[in-house]
């Protein structure tokens, strides 16, 4: 086996090249893998482009989480409380949207092409659909920015679950619109890929990482579709005067049929750095590839008819579905209990593999010194806290307690929050030398900085599901607590606010502490031209031969998905729509 450098750098393949595999190269005599970006230098460029968008965004918008949190919590105020709905706004969109789209279509650039062993087909539709998500991010974060200023006839203070009466100018929306086509045409690409690694592997199992690639796709598809007609057929026409008014009801359960599948969307790059490079980094293999396809096809089908658990306060909705949408929402406890079992006995068998012993100590024996999988691994423990506040939403009654509380911001800062965003700054320590052929810099902030962005979401979001349980309402700059005297509350109003303003802060330190990381290596590190990233992940210790081939007929699991979608929003959508397709009451197909 290679002996691998704190960068991941390895001096051998650890394995016998072929000797017509370009896949390797000679240097100084040794026979070393050849790194991604020299594989796939345009590959490796559209990968650079897509993660230096997803950074950028989450700086702006880190820094916007930091004046919000010090502005409501009343340490800091360096805007007026008009402005905390803007600020609010951005900091929704530019994570929420932006940072994990571009990042999430960088990593299964990556992932597709180093799995399939193929090129993208086309640079021009790469560059399109990259073209098309970028051009709709400056349309809409350029209206949002607009409201800070006054004389500038554009605004977007809509927050980032954009659904009506509250009213967007019409480049929002049409930002909105082309970021979403812009990641359907990634779809497309990817596909392609499939396709020809199809034709020269007619009865392969698809790689592993193409599989969650391709399954979440599909999941994106169908999940969509609802925001993107709330968005062209309501939204747009209605911001630009064409009609004169939406119903509110349709447009927030479009919203929401998109709205919760997209958590997902999140978390399933996540798991798919889980599965396939967190094994590595521990020292070992997955445990099993059959469980991780079992687990995408479950999302695949159960992610998308959930979305009325988020209107259970709703009364235009009939309560027969909203049970059924709790029902498959706690069904998609299923695949993540499945992955629990399965990354906590991969990263095991990494530690025995490197000396560990005991039920527990074996712990001891994992690389927590290295950036990548402390990072991976944190994002993974938090996310498992993240699942259990995840089940008071989903519950039909408990959620009223905790219903538009700042207990739910406290939820998702834990999974997209932590989950993804913790996960993709990790893997970038890993990932980042691959696609630049740049030695990572500054290691010693590096190894840091996964600890302290864990400390500030421990202080943070533990502050803000206890303020929820309270009582205290999210998405006010002014929150006021009449309900109930300072001192009836365990802790104290007060001490919640200043452990969320202090967590707060803390979260902002680590997230200059990665860009910093992230800067020096793109800047201050030059190309080295011997230097051989080890990107291959080792075969899992149950390989896909072990799995029924069914689970690979993704066309199959795209129709049970589909079914389940009519069966749960079928008949509620014909109601709203038969009822009025503008407002209740009105002509349902005016002509």
């Amino acid at each position: 086996m290679a002996t691998e450098h704190p960068d991941n750098v390895t001096d051998a393949p650890g394995e016998t090249p072929e000797e017509t595999d370009e896949s390797y190269v000679e240097i100084d005599g040794t026979e070393r893998r050849r790194a991604f970006v020299d594989r796939y230098p345009n590959a490796a460029q559209a990968v650079r482009v897509l993660f230096g968008v997803s950074f950028l965004s989450f700086a702006v918008g880190a820094l916007f989480g930091l004046v919000q949190a010090l502005h409501r919590t009343g340490v800091l105020r360096v805007i007026a409380s008009a402005d905390y709905y803007t600020i609010l706004t951005a900091h929704g969109v530019l994570l929420a949207l932006v940072f994990t789209t571009f990042g999430i279509t960088g990593l299964f650039h990556w992932a597709n092409t180093r799995s399939l062993g193929v090129a993208p087909t086309s640079q021009r539709l790469t560059w399109l659909w990259i073209g098309t998500m970028t051009l709709g991010t400056l349309f809409a974060g350029s209206t949002i920015v607009a409201g800070l200023f006054p004389d500038i006839p554009a605004s977007a203070d809509v927050l980032f679950t954009f659904y009506a009466p509250l009213e967007a100018h019409p480049l929002f929306y049409v930002g909105a619109a082309l970021l979403i086509v812009g990641s359907w045409i990634a779809g497309v690409d990817w596909f392609l890929q499939y396709r020809e690694w199809r034709s020269a592997n007619p009865d392969s199992r698809i790689p592993l990482q193409s599989f969650m690639v391709m399954t979440t796709m599909l999941m994106w598809y169908l999940s969509t579709l609802g925001v993107a007609v709330e968005v062209v057929v309501f939204l747009i026409p209605w911001s630009l005067g064409l009609i004169g008014q939406v119903d509110p009801l349709l447009t927030r359960t479009l919203f929401w049929y998109f709205g919760h599948p997209v958590v997902y969307f999140w978390l399933l790059p996540a798991y798919m750095i889980w599965y396939t490079v967190l094994p590595k980094l521990a020292g070992g293999r997955l445990f099993s590839d059959p469980l991780a396809r079992v687990v995408f096809v479950l999302f695949l089908i159960l992610s998308t008819p959930v979305g009325f658990h988020h209107q259970y306060t709703d009364p235009g909705v009939p309560a027969g579905f909203k049970f059924v949408a709790m029902t498959n929402t706690m069904f998609l406890l299923l695949p993540s209990l499945l992955t629990l079992f399965t990354v906590v006995a991969s990263i095991e068998h990494g530690a025995r593999q490197r000396g560990g012993e005991g039920y527990l100590s074996w712990l001891r024996s994992l690389p927590w010194d290295r950036p990548a999988f402390t990072g991976i691994a944190l994002s993974g423990i938090m996310f498992g806290a993240g699942g259990f506040s995840g089940m008071i939403n989903a519950g039909m009654n408990i959620n009223y307690l905790v219903h538009n509380t700042l207990w739910v911001p406290g939820h998702f800062h834990l999974t997209v929050g932590t989950a993804f965003a913790l996960t993709l700054m990790a893997v970038s320590y890993w990932l980042v030398p691959q696609i630049t052929g740049k030695r990572l810099k500054l290691r010693g902030v590096a190894a840091l900085q996964p600890y302290v962005w864990f400390l500030g979401m421990v202080l943070m979001s533990n502050a803000m599901h206890r303020a929820g349980l309270a009582g205290v309402p999210r998405r006010t700059a002014e929150p006021e607590y009449q309900q109930f005297s300072y001192d009836t509350v365990v802790g104290g109003i007060a001490e919640m606010q200043m452990q969320i303003a202090l967590g707060g802060t803390v979260l902002f330190v680590g997230a200059v502490m990665f860009l910093a990381v992230m800067l020096a290596t793109w800047t201050l590190s030059p190309p080295n031209a011997n230097l051989r990233v080890n990107g291959e992940l080792p075969e899992p210790l149950s390989t896909a031969t072990d799995s029924p081939k069914v689970l690979d007929n993704l066309k199959l699991w795209f129709a049970v998905a589909v079914v389940l979608v009519v069966l749960a929003y079928g008949i509620p959508l014909y109601s709203m729509v038969a009822d009025g397709i503008l407002s209740p009451g009105s002509v349902p197909f005016p002509v």
